[in-house]
């Protein structure tokens, strides 16, 4: 099955990703199965332009408001305000959750901005497509 994300999931990363620069944002994603409906913004508690850790008690609290209404968290999503929607070497090294776990890149490089997803393979972040669901 085809991975899909929500358009307007998609949009939101954009405004999130805009709202924060020049930091980077963070957050978590939502859905069931390979479709990813849902956007949660969380605490980039790095403040960085560079890097980026979602806060670990929102992380926890926002599993469990999922759990309670039948959903799961699919993915997790980050910017690169200046940089390509490319993993960077921090991104692969912080990456654990393999199989399912989509990771979704923001780039604001250059417009219109550039949303790629990855999943975690034997250390590698390899890119995978997805389609865009109204």
């Amino acid at each position: 099955m085809a991975l899909k994300i929500a358009v307007r999931v998609l949009d939101g990363l954009i405004t999130h990703a805009r709202d924060e620069a020049p930091l980077e944002c963070c957050g978590l994603l939502a859905g069931h199965g390979d479709v990813i409906d849902e956007y949660v913004r969380t605490t980039n508690t790095r403040a960085s332009e560079v890097a980026y850790e979602i806060d670990p008690r929102e992380h926890i609290a926002i599993m469990k408001d999922l759990r309670l209404r039948g959903r799961s968290v699919l993915g997790a999503y980050h910017s690169h305000p200046r940089t390509a929607a490319f993993p960077s070497a921090t991104d692969v090294a912080e990456a654990h959750y393999e199989r399912d776990f989509v990771y979704v890149i923001v780039s604001l490089e250059r417009e219109p901005p550039d949303v790629r997803a990855y999943r975690l393979e034997r250390d590698r972040l390899i890119e995978v497509p997805f389609e865009a669901e109204v």
